[in-house]
């Protein structure tokens, strides 16, 4: 099929497309024009000749200008490519786009431009158009970026592919004269198989908090900032990531994360240093200044911050004492000097390793949802990884009979001046202070025996540590001298609660204890004894039940 065929054009100057599904480069149309403006007369739905005014002019084979009065509509455009063609004398451009790389054949690409997707939900360009697999084409069309003498967002587009099942990818770019190119790769993410319609019912994966807040992942680092704290509920790690990727691909028109459709958020693009507030921001919400906009993600303040955190939406980043103010509230606060840019992750959680996530920047997990293989990044941009927390457990016990006792151990027996008194305690002491450093690897709650006065040692319990000091929650039942001794029981049931008894802690290196089980009751049993080893994987013992009958 010709062009001619499928464009028409009227006395005014209007050229359509009038028929067929055919493409055809700028350079055909500029040709179309040329030879029905080099005939004698004009005939039929091309009203024009050799007595009309000059149609177009090719500047190169990929630059195109209307002169005059002709024009093309939006309509138009979609069947032309590999080019720009400008018109209305500067005032209208439609720009060439190219997209090469490698994606799936069903993967329908995203134009962003505006913060508004080019074209909606079905663009014209479907899984692709005016594509060339030798040369690793993809799409080949025409963006309108220049209407009534303004260009739309600086002529600044994003193409991003974002299918579920498949790697994020996107890539910015600003149009012009001629082609330009972005580069879009993709490929199966093996750690987002399951079906969208599994991932869609797990809707009890929720971001407990959006906006800045602090998380203590109780690795020392104390409380760190975030822009999230996501709570995973009962899935796994892996499944938080492909709830993440559900709730921002192609289509995630109704999720809204941070005032923003699902499909258009990116995470944190930029982190503003401010000054001179007044009024006060919402934790997110719109924000705008000379020459961009932006949707504020975070701010540490909403009445008195000193940074906020963005991801921007059009125009440029702000800078140096450009007022940032707020579109819900009356707030502004003064861009002091330092605007700075962060990278993004093409899943705005991170990555998946299946089993670990490495977090984009900025993102906070609930801290009882990660292991020490996780790794995230504070808004400081410092890495923040989990501490390792294991397990000891006692197996082979009989519930509400035995009596179990962890301690440490020394020698194969239980080390009973692990630690010791630092001063003299009295029965109205709350707390037991030591002389020694308490173990970094001591539960945060738990029990601890001290050997008082009374010739006994006593079992106390704790609601925290820090050294030199255990926290009782009650307190001493009798008097202990300076120096006596006091060893952490780790587990110290007077009563098992049932077949097993564990223990938690963080570990810090290899940790010796000592295992004892007694039932003298009903049903007695030789006392049980073996020492045993914490070890980065915790540990396990299971108590032997000879009958002492």
């Amino acid at each position: 099929m010709a062009i001619a065929d499928d464009f028409s054009v009227n006395a005014s100057g209007d050229i359509r497309h009038v028929s067929g599904s055919s493409t055809y480069t700028v350079l055909e149309l500029h040709r179309f024009l040329q030879d029905l403006a080099d005939d004698a007369s004009a005939s039929g739905n091309d009203l024009i000749d050799i007595t009309s005014d000059t149609p177009s002019d090719r500047s190169t084979d990929n630059i195109i200008t209307l002169l005059g009065s002709y024009n093309i509509d939006d309509d138009a455009a979609e069947y032309l490519y590999d080019g720009s063609v400008s018109q209305s004398s500067g005032d209208v451009l439609y720009s060439g786009l190219i997209v090469v790389g490698s994606v799936f054949s069903t993967t329908q690409l995203m134009i962003v431009q505006n913060n508004t997707l080019y074209q909606g939900a079905n663009p014209f360009w479907g899984t692709g158009l005016n594509a060339d697999a030798a040369s690793n084409v993809l799409l080949r069309c025409l963006v309108k970026t220049r209407t009534g003498g303004t260009d739309i967002d600086g002529k600044r587009i994003r193409v991003q592919a974002r299918e579920l099942g498949d790697t994020y990818a996107e890539f910015s770019v600003t149009m012009g004269l001629g082609n330009s190119t972005a580069a879009i790769f993709t490929t199966e993410d093996l750690n987002n198989a399951t079906a969208s319609g599994t991932i869609e019912g797990w809707s009890t994966i929720t971001n407990e908090t959006e906006g800045y807040n602090l998380i203590d992942l109780n690795n020392g680092a104390g409380e760190r900032p975030y822009y999230s704290e996501w709570n995973r509920d009962s899935y796994t790690i892996n499944q938080l990531y492909e709830r993440a990727k559900f709730l921002t691909r192609r289509g995630a028109t109704t999720n809204d994360l941070y005032g923003l459709d699902g499909e258009l958020f990116r995470g944190i693009t930029h982190e503003i240093v401010v000054q001179s507030p007044s009024g006060t921001f919402d934790p997110y919400e719109h924000v705008f200044w000379t020459g961009g906009t932006g949707q504020m993600l975070a701010i540490n303040s909403t009445t008195s911050p000193t940074k906020m955190w963005i991801q921007l939406l059009t125009g440029t980043a702000p800078t140096d004492t450009l007022v940032i103010e707020g579109t819900s509230s009356s707030a502004q606060a003064t861009v002091n000097t330092t605007v700075t840019s962060r990278t993004l992750s093409p899943c705005f959680l991170g990555q998946s390793t299946g089993s670990a996530i490495i977090g984009a920047y900025g993102i906070g997990i609930e801290a009882l949802d990660l292991t020490t293989s996780d790794k995230l990044f504070d808004l400081n941009n410092v890495q923040q990884q989990p501490p390792n927390v294991v397990t000891f457990t006692v197996g082979g016990l009989v519930a509400l009979e035995d009596r179990v006792l962890v301690g440490p151990e020394s020698g194969n027996t239980l080390e009973i001046d692990q630690l010791s008194l630092d001063t003299a305690h009295t029965t109205s002491s709350g707390a037991v202070t030591v002389k020694e450093t308490i173990p970094s690897d001591t539960p945060s709650t738990g029990t601890i025996r001290v050997y008082c006065d009374n010739d006994v040692f006593e079992r106390l319990e704790y609601t925290s540590w820090s050294t030199p000091t255990f926290t009782l929650s009650g307190t001493l039942p009798a008097n202990a001298s300076d120096g006596a001794n006091v060893f952490i029981s780790y587990i110290d049931e007077t009563v098992a609660s049932g077949t097993t008894a564990s223990f938690q802690t963080v570990y810090s290196s290899d940790r010796d204890l000592f295992v004892r089980v007694r039932d003298g009751g009903g049903t007695p049993i030789k006392t049980f004894e073996t020492p045993s080893t914490l070890g980065s994987a915790g540990g396990s013992t299971t108590a032997i039940r000879t009958s002492d009958a």
